[in-house]
């Protein structure tokens, strides 16, 4: 059985991104995210039942700030007591999956596609989802990068303007470009 580009990528597979079904998801998901951000400055409560259409799952209480921008929705899954400041940017071509009582600090970009290092695979258009996985009680300061691949632990606090380019256990705070353990808590 042949796969389409929208299955392949949520498998976690090389799929294409100018598929044309991908295409119309992210469309329809950006009319949503619009909605949202035009919707939530003034009524933060319409804003998160927004939210709650747009991610795949979320917890009852989940707060982000407009500006927030998304590429699909539908592979982000939050749990309770969710909140996002101003200005976070989720690439969530791979599963974004973050655990409860999570903390974003304003431009927090989380991003869950890798391009070919080829650049003839790459000018074809071709990506590959890299998951990121983040368990409870998470703390991002401000401007903070997170890459494909990533899986953070329990208990993690991640400094203002750090790009995490690998996974860390429970319990630490890290820090830097790319980022390491400056304090195990």
């Amino acid at each position: 059985m042949t796969l389409t580009e929208k299955e392949k990528m949520l498998a976690g597979q090389r799929y294409l991104n100018t598929d044309p079904e991908l295409a119309e998801d992210r469309r329809r998901n950006r009319l949503l995210v619009d909605e949202f951000n035009r919707v939530a400055r003034e009524d933060p409560k319409a804003g998160s039942q927004l939210i709650k259409q747009i991610f795949h799952q979320t917890g009852e209480k989940v707060d982000v700030q407009s500006p927030f921008q998304c590429d699909y929705g539908y592979t982000i899954s939050v749990g309770e007591n969710f909140f996002a400041n101003y200005g976070c940017t989720f690439i969530d071509v791979g599963q974004i999956t973050i655990g409860k009582n999570a903390m974003l600090g304003p431009n927090t970009s989380i991003y869950s596609v890798n391009h070919p290092l080829d650049a003839a695979e790459r000018n074809e258009n071709y990506e590959y989802p890299g998951n990121v996985t983040i368990g409870d009680n998470l703390w991002v300061g401000g401007n903070a990068t997170i890459v494909p691949g990533v899986t953070l632990g329990d208990n993690v606090v991640v400094a203002a303007g750090a790009v995490v380019t690998k996974s860390f256990g429970d319990n630490v705070l890290i820090g830097g470009n790319p980022a390491r353990v400056l304090k195990h808590l």
